[in-house]
C-alpha cells in the first residue's frame, strides 16, 4: 500500500485502463463490502483487470471486481466475482447514464483506496474504448517522453 499526499492508501489501480480507454471523466464513489471484503482489501488482495460498471434500474453496479476470500474468514466469506453495489448521488449516475446511452461510453474502475476516514472508495470513469491504432500512438508518445526525460537526465 502507497500512502498518497491526499491521505489516501491506494490498494490497487487499473493500469490496462489508460491503455485500452481514452478517460472522459471520474468519479469518486463508495462500495457496498462485506465484513471479510474490507480485510481482504486491507491486505491488497483485489484485482481489477476485466472489471466494469453498469447501470441497473438506476442503480450502479460493478462487475468482475475480484476480491480474493479472507484467508481467515471461513463460513464469513462471499464469492470473490460477485456483483457489488456502487454508492453514488443520483445525479452524477442519471449523467453517466445518458453518457453511457449517447455516447456509447462505458463505465471503467481506475483505482481501490482507502480515504483519510478510512473508508473503501472506488475511482470510476466514463471511457471510451481505443483502437489498435490509437493505442500505438500512445505508446509511441510514451516511449518519446521516455527518451527526452532520459536524454535531459544525462545531461
Amino acid at each position: 500500500m502507497k500512502a498518497n499526499n491526499d491521505d489516501k492508501k491506494i490498494i490497487s489501480k487499473n493500469s490496462k485502463a489508460y491503455h485500452d480507454y481514452f478517460i472522459d471523466s471520474k468519479i469518486e464513489c463508495g462500495i457496498e463490502l462485506a465484513g471479510t471484503e474490507v480485510k481482504s482489501i486491507r491486505e491488497g488482495k483485489v484485482n481489477m483487470k476485466d472489471s466494469y460498471a453498469q447501470i441497473k434500474n438506476g442503480e450502479l453496479y460493478i462487475y468482475s471486481l475480484h476480491i480474493s476470500p479472507y484467508e481467515k474468514g471461513n463460513i464469513f466469506n462471499k464469492d470473490p466475482l460477485r456483483t457489488r453495489k456502487l454508492l453514488a448521488h443520483k445525479k452524477e449516475i442519471l449523467k453517466m447514464s445518458l453518457k453511457v446511452k449517447k455516447d456509447g461510453m462505458t463505465i471503467i474502475p481506475l483505482k481501490i483506496y482507502f480515504n483519510d476516514a478510512n473508508k473503501v472508495k472506488l475511482e470510476i470513469a466514463l471511457a471510451k474504448g481505443k483502437h489498435t491504432v490509437d493505442k500505438r500512438a500512445s505508446l509511441k508518445e510514451k516511449d518519446m517522453k521516455r527518451d527526452i526525460l532520459k536524454n535531459h537526465m544525462d545531461r
